[in-house]
Formats: C-alpha cells, sequence, structure tokens
C-alpha cells in the first residue's frame, strides 16, 4: 500500500471539510427532521402503486419542489433535477455561504447517480402509445431530459453556477462517488466550492421493480414500514426509494477564512471494482476497499466509533458485506455498525449521501441510530458492535465510516473526522 500522510499535516489548503447539507428522504427533508426519524424508529416507506407493475411498497419523499423552482421549470425537468435544485438550494443555505457575493464560475457540481432517463422514457413511450406510436408527439424535452449530466445540469441553471458540472455514475457507490469527486477537484484547485454528493429519482420507473421482482430481490410485507430489514433472517428483499443529499465541500482554508461551521473533514476514501460479477459483490474486494479508505485516513479500525453498512435486505447481498466488515472490524471493542436503509430503503444513487448524513449528526449528539426491523438476527449476518432496534449512547463521536457499494461490482468508502 502506498504511505499517505496524515491528514492533520496537510496544509489547510489540501484538507477538505463538510460546511453545509441539505438533503429529502422519504423520513424527512432536513437533517433535523432525518435525524428525529431515525432517533425515533419512524419509517419512511409506504405502500406504492406503479402503472404495469402494480402494487409494491417504496420509499417517497415529500418535499416542496416550487420552494427553489417554478411549476414551469419542474414541468420541463426531471424528477432528478428537482430533487437535485432542492438539495443544492438546501446546502447552501445550510453552509451560511453569502451566495450573492460567491463567484460561481469557481463552483463545481458534482452529483452521483445509478441511472437516469428511465423515468421520463417509459413516460414518453406510455404518452406515445396514446396516439398508436405517432413519434410525431414525442416531447421536444426529451434529450436534455434524458442525457447523463442532466441532475447536476439543473442545478446550474437553476443557480445560475458556471463552474464545472456533471454527474457520476456510480450505480448504488454514486454517493460516495460525488463527495470524493468533489473533494479531489477542490485539492486541484479545479473550484473553490464543491456541491457534491448523490440524488435518486428510481420510484418512478417501473422498470426497476420489475428487474428486481425478475431476480427475486423485490421486498414485500404485510406492514410496509417492516418491508426493509437488513441483517433480519426473513428479509426478502430491496424496497426502492428515491432521494437526495448534496453537500458543500470547502477547502479548509476557505472555511477558516469566513469562520464556517464545519460539519466534520473528509479524511479518508477509497473506490475500487470486485471485478467478479454483475450482481452479487466480493467480500475480498469490499474489505480491501474499506482497508484502503482507513490507509489513507492514516488510522486504525479500532479508532472508528460508527460503521455505516450499505447492507440492502437481500439474502446473500448481507451476508457477503458481513463477512468483508468483520474481516475488518472484527476485533474493534468499540465500533459500533448500523444501518440507515431499513428507516427508508434503498435511495440507490442517492444512499451513501443520505446515509452519511444520517451518522453526521452523531458529532453532535453521540448516538448511535440503530438498524430496525431485525426481529430475528440472521447467524450469518452477526457483528459485534451492531445496533439492533435501541439507538446507542456513545461518551463521543471522532470518526465515521461509511459503506457504499453497487452493480458490477463498484465499492465505495468514505471516512469523515469531527473537527
Amino acid at each position: 500500500m502506498p504511505q499517505f500522510p496524515k491528514p492533520e499535516d496537510l496544509p489547510d489548503d489540501q484538507r477538505v471539510v463538510i460546511t453545509g447539507l441539505g438533503l429529502t428522504s422519504p423520513n424527512g427533508n432536513s437533517l433535523a427532521e432525518f435525524r428525529d426519524s431515525l432517533l425515533n424508529g419512524r419509517s419512511g416507506i409506504q405502500d406504492y402503486e406503479i402503472r404495469y407493475f402494480g402494487k409494491t411498497v417504496a420509499g417517497i419523499c415529500d418535499f416542496d419542489v416550487k420552494r427553489h423552482q417554478s411549476r414551469r421549470d419542474a414541468r420541463r425537468g426531471t424528477r432528478a433535477g428537482s430533487v437535485g435544485i432542492y438539495c443544492a438550494r438546501e446546502a447552501v443555505a445550510n453552509s451560511g455561504l453569502d451566495w450573492d457575493n460567491v463567484d460561481t464560475s469557481r463552483v463545481g457540481i458534482y452529483v452521483g447517480i445509478t441511472e437516469h432517463g428511465n423515468v421520463e422514457t417509459e413516460s414518453e413511450i406510455y404518452e406515445i402509445s396514446k396516439f398508436e406510436y405517432d413519434t410525431s408527439v414525442w416531447t421536444h424535452h426529451h434529450n436534455p431530459r434524458t442525457v447523463a449530466n442532466n441532475p447536476a445540469g439543473e442545478i446550474a441553471l437553476n443557480m445560475s453556477i458556471t463552474g464545472p458540472h456533471y454527474t457520476i455514475g456510480a450505480a448504488c457507490a454514486a454517493g460516495n462517488a460525488g463527495l470524493i469527486q468533489g473533494l479531489q477537484m477542490l485539492r486541484l484547485k479545479e473550484c473553490d466550492l464543491a456541491i457534491a454528493g448523490g440524488v435518486s429519482e428510481s420510484i418512478h420507473t417501473f422498470g426497476i421493480f420489475a428487474g428486481f421482482n425478475s431476480q427475486g430481490a423485490l421486498a414485500s410485507h404485510e406492514d410496509p414500514t417492516k418491508a426493509s430489514r437488513p441483517f433480519d433472517v426473513n428479509r426478502n428483499g430491496i424496497v426502492v426509494a428515491e432521494g437526495g443529499c448534496l453537500y458543500t465541500l470547502e477547502r479548509l482554508s476557505d472555511a477558516k477564512a469566513r469562520s464556517a461551521k464545519i460539519i466534520g473533514e473528509i479524511v479518508g476514501y477509497a473506490m475500487n471494482t470486485d471485478a467478479t460479477d454483475f450482481v452479487l459483490p466480493n467480500p475480498k474486494r469490499q474489505s480491501q476497499c474499506i482497508q484502503m479508505a482507513l490507509d489513507r485516513a492514516c488510522i486504525n479500525a479500532d479508532d472508528i466509533d460508527i460503521v455505516s453498512t450499505h447492507a440492502t435486505g437481500t439474502g446473500m447481498g448481507d451476508v457477503l458485506e458481513c463477512e468483508a466488515v468483520r474481516k475488518v472490524f472484527g476485533e474493534c471493542n468499540n465500533t459500533f455498525i448500523n444501518n440507515t436503509k431499513s428507516f427508508i430503503g434503498h435511495t440507490m444513487g442517492a444512499a451513501g449521501a443520505i446515509e452519511l448524513a444520517g451518522n453526521l449528526a452523531a458529532f453532535e449528539d453521540n448516538t448511535v441510530h440503530p438498524s430496525i426491523n431485525v426481529d430475528e438476527l440472521d447467524p450469518e449476518c452477526a457483528m459485534d458492535g451492531l445496533v439492533i432496534n435501541e439507538a446507542r449512547e456513545l461518551d463521543r463521536v471522532d470518526y465515521i465510516f461509511n459503506n457504499s457499494f453497487g452493480m458490477l461490482g463498484i465499492n465505495s468508502a468514505v471516512v469523515i473526522k469531527k473537527m
């Protein structure tokens, strides 16, 4: 492994900190609402019905689209764009930046996504089916809606940002990947402020439900709030969810210069690839990714206070990730492990960013939110430090570790330190 400098030994213009965040999730439209739900066991999953597929369950966001967009712009754009605009605007407000005096040519937008364009394409095919598939009625908004840079581009248009913008297609590791890209661009001095994280509009496409159902990987339960149950012996699949979380990232030198409130410092990160299967994860590669992030942070596994797992509620996926986590953290006595998807479902490209946010609040309240819906722990998912059904209070929280993995074997991990 390469030798990395200790983060605290780097000059301040090479250290990257989080100064603001904005989110929408199925159980909260601000960090305060989201955190309250996580600490009090409130699920955001509900019954849902989508054309062609029918009745299912999903994590559905309920934020005020018109808070930051006109009705016309929202109709012209995409759901992912609306999620991104809401999160970006809320993040900037949360950061305390004097936005009217920010040089927007020095702002970069780096948005992680799983997939994009399926929602709009499915909707347009449905519409032309009413006209015997006459493509002359196909919407002229199709191309700008479905280009891969759309969510980031819609944010740029809404906020008059003229710096670089693009999306990072990294499957369900994309939320972490957005943060990593933002950090790297700040260190390269390609921007002075990064708006980074991930968004998802996945529940609005019937194809994703049908696809998971064909795999036998779509969760079901008579009580929708209990459908997402990672680590439980009776888990039966993924609950599809929408949402987003974007952060304002700054160099520490810039944050200090404006006396910004610092949420945490990104001190470690890593990405790698399994290269073994389209869907099934490789625990050896996952544990390597975890260890690489710790090495970059120049800390040991037992320095970590909270590990946020990616576990989605699938049979083999949960077992294999637990194997990877145990390999690295299995001997740690004061490291606690939780899962956020049990509350909100799988927000796909936004998952890493939203799940990190839910744990960042522990820097303030020193509490590990639990994994819920674990009525009977699967012995193959048993891990020392797993926090189940009830929150756990700690003396202090200094380091948070965030796992996020995706299809085609993409793995990501981020380490955040309290400042």
